[in-house]
This record gives C-alpha cells, structure tokens and sequence, in this order.
C-alpha cells in the first residue's frame, strides 16, 4: 500500500478559489429566459462545457420525500425549459402527484450555477412526436426497451428486450412514439443565477415572478 492509498482525501480540505469577476443587476437582460440563453451560449461556445445542458431535476412526491436526476434539457424558450422522459418514471409519477420542480445547472468549471423552480407540465403529442423522430435511431428504441425506474432481474433482460425491437425496427423504419414517454415543460416562477466570487461572497440575483407576468429582481446573501 502506498501513502497515496493509505490517507483519504478529505472533502474538508478541498477548496477552490471563485473567480473576481462579478454579476451586477446591470448585467442582466430583461427576462430570465434571455439571460439563461446568454450564459448558456458562453457555457456551450465558449467555455466548452461538457454537456452544458445537463441539469439536476429535483422532485417531490405526495408525501414530501424528494428525489434528483440528471437529465438533458432539449429546449427553451418564454414559455419554459424542456426535457424529456419515460411517463411512468419515477420523476413522472413524483410530477403527477406534486408539480413543483427545480432544475439546476451546475457550471462548475465557470463557477456558475442557474437554479430554476416552476411547475412543470406535459408536453403535447405533436411536439413530443416531433421531438422523438428527431432522436437517433438507438435511442427511439431504448425509449421502448427501458421501464424506467422499475427493478430488473439482469441486465441480460434488458438487452434481450432491445435486441428484440432492433430486430422489429431496423434502422431505417420509423418507430412508433411510445405513448408512455414525452416531454415536460417547466414553466419557471423563479430563476437564480449564481456568480461564484472571492472569498465565498457569491453574487445571487433572482428573478421572480409577479402577477401580471412581469419579473422582479433580487439580490440573495450568499
């Protein structure tokens, strides 16, 4: 065993310096959806991000009890962020009993992070079947192969069921849109975005929501 081996890393020493650049409430746009597309393009053109629309989807369940994912968001626009996903998930079933979500883009390597929570609603079948035909081949049949969130016996089971539709869709043969699979959109009541600054105070300006449809902003203590 080496000393490498031996001592663990330990989480309390881990600390990364934030960069000095900040946000002000100058610098935002108007809406909260122009200013998410502005740090998205930057994250995705710029910085380079692996996935940068990967974020967390945090839901609760009738009960309280909650649960997080990570899952792809596939559009956005005034109306709300996107993603798509298997109707009987657990995410899915968590929405059907309480629809409030929150959505977190984690842009660690820029110190950044936007937090969105919203109510989130289904998708109609026409942008959900035209969303799906866009979708690889591979990934049309794993929509149908995979009971998301449901126990297996062996991974074998769900390779046989792929298999078994690669066989009845070829590539090159539309596939059916499975009625259990479809899109949610989030329409968001409150955006953060999170600046990451020197000495841990962050900058965290939030637009809210008001009654006519119209957003205010506020700035959070860190």
């Amino acid at each position: 065993m080496t000393d490498r081996d031996a001592v663990p890393f330990d989480p309390a020493a881990m600390r990364k310096q934030y960069r000095a650049e900040g946000l002000a409430e100058t610098d935002l746009a108007a809406t909260p959806v122009q200013q998410f597309a502005r740090w998205f393009k930057q994250a995705a053109a710029e910085a380079h991000l692996f996935e940068p629309n990967a974020m967390i989807v945090s839901t609760a369940d009738a009960e309280g009890r909650p649960s997080s994912r990570t899952v792809l968001l596939k559009q956005f626009d005034e109306h709300g962020f996107v993603f798509y996903t298997n109707y009987d998930s657990r995410k899915s079933r968590d929405l059907a009993e309480n629809p409030y979500v929150s959505l977190l883009f984690p842009w660690h390597p820029m110190a950044r992070q936007v937090i969105v929570t919203g109510v989130a609603r289904r998708t109609g079948r026409d942008e959900t079947a035209a969303y799906f035909r866009s979708r690889p081949h591979g990934s049309q049949l794993g929509a149908w192969a995979s009971t998301q969130s449901t126990v297996i016996p062996s991974r074998a089971e769900l390779d046989a069921s792929y298999a078994e539709l690669t066989a009845r869709y070829p590539e090159g043969e539309q596939v059916p849109v499975p009625p259990h699979w479809g899109g949610f959109r989030v329409a968001p009541q409150t955006v953060e975005f999170w600046q990451g600054r020197e000495n841990r105070l962050h900058d965290r300006l939030r637009y809210v929501v008001e009654q006519d449809g119209s957003w205010r902003v506020e700035r959070l203590s860190p």
